[in-house]
């Protein structure tokens, strides 16, 4: 799932002197253009205002481009970008009787014809309000397509007091799908629990891995053995980077106490921002720890490897993929091709059922090792790619838990007239065996979560099951 961003007050007010009057009529011209999309052709130009204009050209770049545009029922978008309009109206307390959802009847031009003259007529009446009422409804209406590599890139105007830094200084939080799933913790498990803490405000509040989070501004971050939207204020996205405040348990002492962690920046530990990092374990394993599929990432795992192997004969490798957000198939491809070949590593599909097979590259050399791979609830996209294909193609064994079900399909990017990015996918991805894995992740061979007490003691379980694995 994806939280799309909005605009805060104090930028609409910034831009309110823009939207005093009711926009001209469009000459044909203008129109034709507002309707076609295309593909970025370098670093697009200043933000400039949305408008219905631009809501209508990412309309019709949705139908005619999105995986399932053909089939879809337009009407969802619609209606989904009109309720959000109503609901911004009720938040400013400037509710009008034109804002009336019209009659829709399925003919996807027409339907466009009659939203748009009711929203006109709509954001004539507060015209402080346009910029942000077209926000919201392009929101709105990109995030009624329910798919996690679909978004709206905007936001480039920051309000004066916006933070936009290294965060809080939190690591990983045990069980909860990370950032890249934008502020939305999906799938968790109880407890909530730091795993590292990378310095900025957590350190200098003293948390420590294994301290479990028993509320999160006030409100418990689960009800029911279920996640609560209070976890999401811990992976903040634009404009939500505020102050936390946390209510805590350090298990070992009984201790409990609150904090209030601040976001700004902090000095990062380089060696942990390095996207592969590898060192030889117990003499015989290659360990090498991969943070995301950058290019070239593959072959740099393939070179740590080789380097780990000169002068000794290795057992295995354990390649730790937990964090990895993911990033190029291409690179997903190429590294589970170092490990088995003349196979398909995925397929990309049409709504209709046609499908491209993605094979590997069997001029990739050969490990010719035993294999296991780590992962977690923050392994997702093109480390799900990857560890699903191992799994399936049998070409190792994962340990760890089950990956984050962030895998809907490449996302291609397209610019809109204000100079904002829309980006989803055409084709949606399946696994080796053509299985779904989108929202549903891929299942480790060997289920080895972490606890608070593994992280207060420094202990990785899931590794020590690898190793135990790859010396029998």
């Amino acid at each position: 799932m994806t939280v799309l961003r909005t605009v805060t007050a104090g930028l609409a007010l910034l831009l309110a002197a823009a939207c005093t009057a009711p926009a001209p009529p469009r000459s044909q011209a203008s129109a034709a253009a507002s309707t076609a999309c295309s593909q970025p052709q370098g670093p697009p130009g200043a933000e400039t205002p949305t408008t219905i204009d631009v809501i209508e050209q990412a309309y019709f770049c949705i139908l005619g481009n999105y995986y399932s545009g053909a089939t879809l029922d337009a009407r969802a978008l619609l209606t989904a970008g009109f309720v959000a309009l109503t609901q911004e109206l009720n938040r400013d307390g400037r509710d009008v009787p034109e804002a009336t959802m019209p009659a829709l009847t399925g003919d996807r031009k027409a339907d466009w014809a009659v939203f748009e003259t009711t929203y006109r007529k709509t954001t004539d009446q507060v015209p402080d309000l346009r910029d942000k009422l077209a926000v919201v409804t392009l929101e709105a209406m990109v995030a009624a397509l329910g798919d996690n590599h679909a978004r709206w890139a905007q936001g480039s105007k920051r309000p004066p007091d916006y933070y936009d830094g290294d965060g809080y200084g939190l690591g990983l939080l045990a069980n909860v799908e990370g950032p890249q799933v934008e502020g939305n913790p999906g799938v968790a498990l109880p407890p909530l629990f730091v795993t590292t803490v990378l310095g900025g405000a957590a350190q200098a509040a003293g948390l420590r891995p294994g301290d479990i989070i028993e509320a999160v501004n006030g409100s418990a971050p689960f009800v029911d053995g279920k996640a609560a939207p209070s976890i999401a204020a811990l992976y903040p996205r634009y404009p939500e980077a505020r102050p936390v405040r946390l209510r805590l348990l350090r298990q070992s002492t009984g201790r409990r106490w609150s904090v209030t962690l601040k976001p700004g920046l902090y000095q990062r530990d380089l060696a942990a921002l390095q996207v592969v990092q590898s060192k030889l374990l117990d003499d015989d394993i290659a360990y090498v720890r991969m943070r995301g599929f950058a290019p070239d990432s593959a072959d740099r795992v393939l070179k740590a490897i080789s380097r780990l192997r000169k002068g000794r004969t290795l057992s295995g490798v354990a390649l730790d993929l937990r964090g990895n957000g993911g990033g190029s198939p291409a690179e997903a491809t190429r590294l589970v091709s170092a490990f088995v070949h003349g196979k398909v590593t995925a397929y990309l599909c049409t709504v209709d059922g046609k499908c491209e097979a993605l094979r590997t590259d069997d001029t990739v050399e050969l490990v010719d090792l035993p294999l296991m791979v780590l992962t977690d609830r923050s392994c997702a996209s093109a480390c799900e790619h990857f560890s699903s294909a191992v799994k399936d193609l049998r070409a190792g064994r994962l340990v760890g838990t089950r990956t984050a079900g962030v895998i809907s399909g490449p996302a291609q990017a397209y610019l809109l007239g204000n100079n904002t990015t829309l980006g989803f996918p055409a084709r949606h991805h399946l696994g080796p065996d053509r299985e779904v894995i989108d929202r549903i992740g891929v299942a480790p061979d060997h289920h080895v979560p972490l606890t608070p007490k593994d992280a207060a003691a420094g202990r990785d379980p899931a590794l020590a099951k690898a190793l135990t694995l790859l010396h029998k």
